[in-house]
């Protein structure tokens, strides 16, 4: 004969019974989320945008010393790969200060807006180095930025859309006067970044 065996029946709990506690623990999560995903990327590092423009001087006088060559080239990735580890640090200092998670929520949504042109910049300068066209490096390296910058600006304060128009607007000037294009890089990534950095270091704390 077969053996009956009593149903287990399973309750879904009912969220009015939980303790208090818990359900405001859940509540305060579900705000702080909500807030992460709709606030402003405020952990823009104007103090540190001007160190970065700052080094883009020199390596725009020492690069015109040379005529877009190999020596050309490494100076101005050696100043790209200065600028981007001055910046994650700055990032991360005033993101501390101000105890906001510059990896999650509005952060996170600059740093994938950023990365795509950041990463056809990249994968562009090789092959157009190769075809002895290293003299539309600059407008297009500046362009991608300005491309990057008024993406990511979406979710930032709103004078980095800015910057990054003014960014596309020199890089399309390098376009099309390659003979001034190391001192259209000193106008970009030097004078851009000082002058916009100064003006969000005072309008936003640092």
């Amino acid at each position: 004969m077969l053996e009956h065996r009593p149903r287990r029946f399973r309750f879904r709990e009912d969220p009015r019974t939980r303790p208090l506690d818990a359900r405001a623990i859940d509540d305060l999560q579900f705000i702080r989320q909500t807030m992460e995903r709709s606030a402003a990327f405020t952990a823009v590092p104007g103090w540190g945008m001007v160190a970065v423009g700052i080094t883009a001087l020199p390596a725009a006088w020492l690069a015109s010393r040379y005529a877009f060559d190999l020596r050309w080239l490494e100076i101005w990735l050696c100043e790209a790969v200065l600028a981007v580890s001055l910046a994650i640090i700055a990032i991360q200092s005033k993101a501390a200060r101000g105890g906001l998670p510059w990896t999650s929520g509005p952060g996170r949504k600059v740093a994938l807006s950023l990365l795509p042109p950041f990463t056809a910049a990249a994968l562009l300068t090789v092959p157009l180095f190769r075809s002895n066209l290293e003299s539309v490096l600059p407008g297009v390296w500046m362009l991608l930025y300005g491309v990057g910058v008024l993406s990511g600006g979406a979710y930032s304060v709103s004078v980095i859309p800015v910057m990054g128009l003014c960014f596309m607007a020199v890089g399309a000037a390098a376009l099309f006067a390659q003979g001034a294009a190391n001192s259209l890089m000193a106008a970009g990534f030097g004078g851009l970044h000082i002058g916009f950095g100064v003006w969000i270091a005072r309008r936003f704390g640092g």
